[in-house]
């Protein structure tokens, strides 16, 4: 024993701790990080071969999985655009536009994948934004907030809400009613819109990323070499024509030959056309160099250079692996058939060649791709977020049937008549069963990466209670803070907000979970009303970008720095902190154990 923790509570905190890092400081992938953690906790024997792979049968991270395919659902069916192009309407006021926009963003958060809605309103208030003469930026953190606040308002609007109802029914083998968390969510929801409008001037006013775009088409320059050019014979990088000040190389015309993405390795010949794209000034000075002549179309459109090809943006994610890197020292663009046409930064466009950018977590860039490119590979995903898909369903007969599917599945599990996992397998096979998606939409819809971290999370929480570090940590807590009930459940509330703002709140809430209820156990009191308070403390994270996926959705699209989230994110914090304590009190009185 050392400082009171045995070698299996010290080989779990190493463990978590390493884990910690690893997260904060790598761009691993988080479910490989989670699986590394379960194993090494299953080799070192502090966890059993049943323990260590209980998470992947527990009855919140099964739920999780089916809610994917309810989702899908909804999304094919297009219920979702439907209420995004309905409810926004024309406020004439700042104040009025926050209400409209954080309500049934909420709303919706409180039953679906937060990101999910997050991604669906992110272009729709770019565009609302601007008939409102308002900046994207004083919209989209408030969009990002809503989801995140909204998702605390039932069981299944967030994912630590299912986790830690999950937990607290095999503890107690009583479960929690999917409105458990309804009154003190509203409460702080309406605490947050109105922190957020009194706090208008904290959120900053940037430019919009793809404002740098919008008159792209001014600098696309298309230029011949004529039969008796010098550099005939040369390849393009010895020509100097590869790379190029204030611009990029999108196409090469070997006679009816389309080349992209182009080598500099490429050859020239008499009679190539070379489709730039860049500073027009500095363009036609490279072309004088050159001696390069204009082809028939002198200056023109992005649009006119391909029919097959569109014009696509998309945001360096945080974890990126091009982070650091430049597109033209990567095979990036040559293994997904993209050209990278133009990058912005917090809504200035970089003057100098596209491909040499270094880029940075949130970076816009500007690609031409096939019109019938796929966005959703893997490949992608990992290192981009595109916003202008326009793969958006008809509203039909499906909506009205999806949507009733999911109210039925909400109203049933409310009123007790069945369990939650009963009622979202129900919905998946009735979702299925009337075509509001398809076998492989829905299949396509279950996030591996997501139910690894939530079977991950599960199995943390065990060991971390097992070892008796809960126990050790609560009684720890309870030397700090005494015995006053209120004061304990705000200083692990407290710490709960902050590490949300680094690791994934699932992880915060499974970890948390145990300190939580052993803290209420000892101090003698019921531990439900502690556990809904720790609900909405670890799905807080205001003050950072990285703290929840919808930030980093929001951070490229607005332009923002990272800076831009403490200023008003770390007032949110502990607003929001001090309205949750307030109302869970209210609601659920502290109750002694019988």
């Amino acid at each position: 024993m050392f400082l009171g923790f045995n070698i299996d509570a010290w080989i779990t905190i190493i463990t978590v701790l390493s884990m910690f890092t690893v997260l904060l400081v790598t761009k691993l992938r988080t479910d490989l990080v989670f699986l590394g953690a379960i194993a090494i906790l299953f080799v070192t024997g502090v966890l059993n071969a049943k323990e260590a792979f209980s998470g992947f049968s527990s009855t919140s991270v099964v739920v999780i999985g089916v809610l994917f395919i309810v989702v899908a659902g909804l999304m094919h069916t297009g219920v979702l655009q439907w209420i995004v192009k309905n409810l926004l309407g024309q406020p004439n006021s700042y104040s009025k536009a926050v209400v409209r926009l954080m309500l049934p963003v909420a709303a919706l958060s409180s039953f679906l994948s937060n990101t999910t809605v997050v991604a669906l309103f992110v272009n729709i208030v770019k565009m609302w934004s601007k008939k409102l003469n308002i900046s994207p930026s004083k919209l989209l953190i408030p969009l990002s907030y809503a989801s995140g606040m909204g998702g605390v308002c039932t069981l299944i609007g967030t994912p630590p809400n299912l986790i830690i109802s999950g937990l607290y029914a095999e503890h107690t083998g009583t479960a929690m009613n999917i409105l458990t968390t309804t009154i003190p969510g509203l409460f702080c929801l309406f605490v947050g819109v109105l922190s957020i409008i009194a706090m208008r001037k904290l959120l900053p006013e940037r430019k919009a990323p793809e404002g740098a775009f919008e008159s792209t088409g001014e600098y696309t320059l298309e230029l011949r070499v004529p039969s008796d050019n010098p550099y005939i014979g040369q390849t393009l990088g010895e020509a100097g024509l590869y790379h190029v000040n204030g611009g990029s190389l999108l196409e090469l015309y070997h006679f009816d030959d389309v080349l992209s993405p182009i080598s500099e390795d490429e050859p020239i010949m008499g009679g190539d056309h070379l489709v730039y794209a860049g500073q027009i000034d500095e363009l036609i000075e490279m072309a004088e160099k050159h001696q390069l002549v204009s082809a028939d179309h002198h200056v023109f459109t992005m649009s006119e250079l391909d029919m097959s090809r569109q014009l696509r943006t998309a945001y360096v994610n945080f974890g990126s692996k091009l982070i650091g890197k430049t597109i033209g020292g990567t095979a990036f663009e040559r293994e997904n058939n993209l050209v990278l046409a133009a990058v912005a930064r917090r809504g200035e466009r970089i003057n100098q060649a596209p491909r040499q950018v270094v880029l940075q977590a949130g970076d816009t860039l500007l690609f031409l791709c096939p019109k019938n490119i796929n966005i959703n590979t893997s490949s992608l995903t990992s290192d981009l977020c595109f916003f202008d898909s326009d793969d958006v369903p008809n509203i039909g007969r499906g909506t009205l049937v999806s949507t009733t599917i999911m109210i039925l599945m909400v109203v049933l599990s409310a009123l007790n008549v069945m369990p939650l996992l009963q009622c979202a397998f129900l919905a998946a096979i009735a979702m299925l069963a009337f075509r509001c998606c398809t076998p492989t939409q829905a299949m396509k819809s279950i996030n591996g990466e997501i139910l690894m971290v939530f079977a991950g999370s599960v199995v943390l929480g065990l060991a971390i209670q097992k070892t008796g570090i809960a126990e050790r940590l609560a009684f720890g807590i309870l030397d700090v803070c005494g015995t006053n009930p209120l004061v304990v459940m705000t200083a692990i509330c407290f710490v709960g907000t902050f590490i949300t703002e680094f690791i994934s709140n699932t992880a915060a809430g499974a970890m948390f979970f145990p300190i939580m209820y052993q803290a209420a156990e000892k101090l003698g009191y019921e531990p439900f009303p502690f556990l809904v308070a720790l609900m909405v403390s670890v799905s807080s994270s205001f003050a950072t970008p990285i703290g929840s996926p919808t930030h980093m959705l929001v951070y490229g699209p607005g332009g923002y720095r990272f800076s831009d989230f403490m200023r008003i994110g770390l007032l949110m914090n502990i607003i929001i902190l001090a309205a949750n304590i307030l109302i869970v009190n209210i609601i659920y009185p502290l109750t002694p154990l019988h």
